[in-house]
């Protein structure tokens, strides 16, 4: 059973997709064919009754020409101070175990840079996803397979990866630990 705060963040989170969507006349089918995701799995999330894996929410915010966080409810008072600190970070995690920490947030940038941390067997989402820009990323701590396109790239401590938001793409931990990255996407978008 999901706890009623979740399922009052999913329905917030599906209103706001929905509003988004509409402000931008865009039709479930124009935001599934910019995120590879289904329109069902679309419809869901905007009607609360979807988990989003954090590339899901990733793509759909790029697929609506937004930053992630303006999916949510985040409020820093508005402070334009250069120091964020972590307890003021935002910071998503999913039923599936990927915790999604936005530890430098510069919009007005097209920056964002993410503490991941991937538990055992959990991905960044189901299926390959896509959406606007640019990524790079290096492993912490653990072992990740990075799915680029048709390519499969196996990282380990140290290692990193660089690649085009648009080549359809997700993370996963398949090592036996917990998976640790720091990653940073840059948005091609212009933001509404």
């Amino acid at each position: 059973m999901v706890p009623d705060e979740e399922v009052g963040h999913l329905s917030a989170l599906g209103a706001r997709c929905r509003a988004l969507r509409s402000d931008r006349q865009l039709t479930l089918q124009a935001v599934a064919e910019r995120t590879g995701l289904s329109q069902s799995m679309i419809s869901m999330v905007e009607r609360g009754r979807a988990s989003p894996s954090i590339g899901t929410i990733v793509a759909i915010s790029s697929a609506l020409g937004v930053r992630v966080g303006d999916l949510f409810d985040f409020d820093h008072g508005g402070q334009l101070d250069p120091v964020l600190r972590k307890e003021d970070q935002d910071s998503i995690s999913t039923r599936d175990g990927v915790t999604r920490r936005n530890v430098v947030a510069a919009a007005d940038q097209g920056l964002g840079v993410n503490f991941n941390e991937y538990q055992v067997g959990c991905a960044s989402a189901e299926e390959l996803l896509h959406h606007e820009g640019f990524e790079c990323g290096v492993v912490l701590e653990g072992t990740v397979r990075v799915d680029v396109g048709e390519a499969s790239y196996t990282l380990t401590e140290g290692d990193s990866i660089n690649y085009h938001s648009a080549i359809p793409h997700r993370i996963s931990n398949i090592g036996d630990t917990p998976a640790r990255t720091v990653w940073v996407n840059l948005e091609t978008y212009e933001a509404s």
